[in-house]
């Protein structure tokens, strides 16, 4: 497990940048936090480290969107209206396997269509305005390792 504080949202896209020179095909990143705590802000810095100049929007009434033009394929799910059921009609299994990373919010709601090796980001506010501290869960050795390059700086 890693913890890291930021106080700006600059600070947390270079980091997120710095995790896609790390990520391969079939990657899932679980991102988890309240409204407004930078899962969004997350996943553009994600995007531009994976090449891809797209605007990137929240997909919350889209569910999915697809970013296909950079280094690998990005799939930005936010499956909060799946919260009754349905992830299993989605194909989830097929962007997990696929050829991209896929990055997935609120995925409380799909736990059971989860692979098993993935890592998990939480976001949370702090007591000070702007500060959010972020932890990144490993779950398997490949996350480990790509847990240990952010720490070491690769």
């Amino acid at each position: 497990m890693m913890d890291i504080k930021f106080t700006n949202s600059t600070q947390t896209m270079d980091l997120a940048k710095q995790l896609a020179s790390n990520l391969n095909a079939g990657d899932v990143l679980v991102l988890n936090g309240d409204l407004g705590a930078g899962k969004t802000t997350f996943t553009k810095g994600l995007a531009e480290g994976l090449g891809i100049t797209a605007t990137i929007k929240s997909p919350t009434f889209t569910i999915i969107r697809e970013y296909q033009e950079g280094r690998l394929p990005l799939y930005h799910m936010d499956v909060y209206r799946l919260e009754n059921g349905g992830g299993e009609e989605l194909g989830l299994d097929e962007y997990f396997a696929g050829d991209g990373v896929s990055v997935v919010e609120w995925a409380q709601f799909v736990e059971d269509e989860l692979p098993d090796e993935y890592l998990s980001i939480n976001f949370k506010r702090t007591n000070l305005e702007n500060e959010r501290q972020v932890s990144f869960v490993p779950h398997g050795a490949h996350f480990k390792q790509v847990i240990e390059g952010l720490i070491n700086g690769n």
